[in-house]
């Protein structure tokens, strides 16, 4: 893993950001050659779970404890197109404001760090009983993390 030197945007404190790298596999890519626009959230979705897992949280125990995250919102600014062969880095960092939502900033950057795209998402944790956010779910975190400082949480 590495780590990028951009920071999330946002009024509130963020982690540095977490980083996967990916290369653009042919069957990723559209007739014009560059990589087909629904396969940048794959790679974002991806960055969340490796950074998910490296901070201690496994999926199969989010199920255990019936729980998940949800995304509800999604914004991706197209940059700079890839190419099939194309090494990226993933970013992934957490925001945290106040209440049941969070965001997650994203960058994808070429080898020579040239920015591809940008990911904002805003998302939340779900209760998978009830159906409904939870009402906060920096605690949720906490509690599930080996490292909550990896995804921008103080220990206590």
């Amino acid at each position: 893993m590495t780590e990028v030197a951009d920071t999330a945007v946002g009024t509130h404190a963020a982690a540095e950001p977490f980083a996967v790298g990916i290369t653009v596999r042919g069957y990723e890519t559209d007739t014009q050659g560059h990589l087909n626009q629904s396969v940048y959230l794959q790679y974002a979705e991806h960055a969340r779970w490796s950074l998910l897992q490296a901070s201690g949280i496994r999926q199969s125990t989010m199920v255990d404890r019936r729980i998940g995250p949800v995304t509800v919102e999604t914004t991706i600014r197209y940059r700079r197109e890839l190419r099939a062969g194309d090494e990226v880095e993933v970013s992934c960092a957490f925001v945290w404001g106040e209440g049941k939502t969070f965001r997650i900033e994203q960058t994808v950057r070429t080898t020579d760090g040239a920015v591809a795209a940008e990911v904002s998402a805003v998302c939340g944790l779900l209760d998978l009983t009830a159906r409904k956010l939870l009402a906060d779910p920096r605690a949720a975190f906490r509690e599930l993390a080996d490292d909550p400082s990896l995804l921008g949480l103080t220990a206590g």
